[in-house]
């Protein structure tokens, strides 16, 4: 799984114009999922985003995460996380997962999520067009790929 974690003050996803999720101070995470993904790269992945210290404390340090600051989170998926540059100049989604494994590992995701963070996490929905609007605080934008632990 790749996640784009970025710490907004608001966000939100619009689906035919109409706004389907909304969040204010917390979490936007773009999330990416392959064929070889499992639920150790959930849990993983659950515990790395609820845990980033990257909200600021009473200094203006980034010190606090998610859990600390009572922040909220929207979960959007994005298959094109996993394309592939290498060869020519359009982009290959070989490695992004079916929707038939996609969509079990990305509600999996947000319900482990939601139960980590004791709320709702918001969501777009899966293989809908999305027009999805941020406001990045910072800006903060985070990598997160749980193949790449170390």
């Amino acid at each position: 799984m790749i996640a784009v974690v970025q710490r907004v003050t608001e966000a939100s996803v619009t689906i035919e114009d109409q706004v389907k999720s909304h969040i204010s101070k917390g979490l936007l995470i773009l999330l990416g999922i392959e064929e070889a993904d499992n639920q150790e790269d959930i849990d993983w992945l659950v515990r790395k985003t609820s845990n980033l210290r990257i909200f600021n404390d009473e200094e203006e340090v980034m010190n606090k995460s998610l859990l600390d600051v009572d922040g909220e989170a929207l979960v959007v998926s994005q298959f094109t996380l996993h394309a592939s540059t290498k060869k020519g100049n359009r982009p290959s989604y070989i490695k992004a997962a079916k929707p038939e494994i996609a969509i079990p590992l990305y509600e999996t995701f947000v319900g482990a999520l939601s139960l980590t963070l004791d709320q709702e996490v918001k969501t777009g929905e899966f293989g809908a067009d999305m027009q999805v609007a941020l406001v990045n605080d910072g800006p903060v934008t985070i990598l997160v790929d749980t193949k790449n632990k170390l």
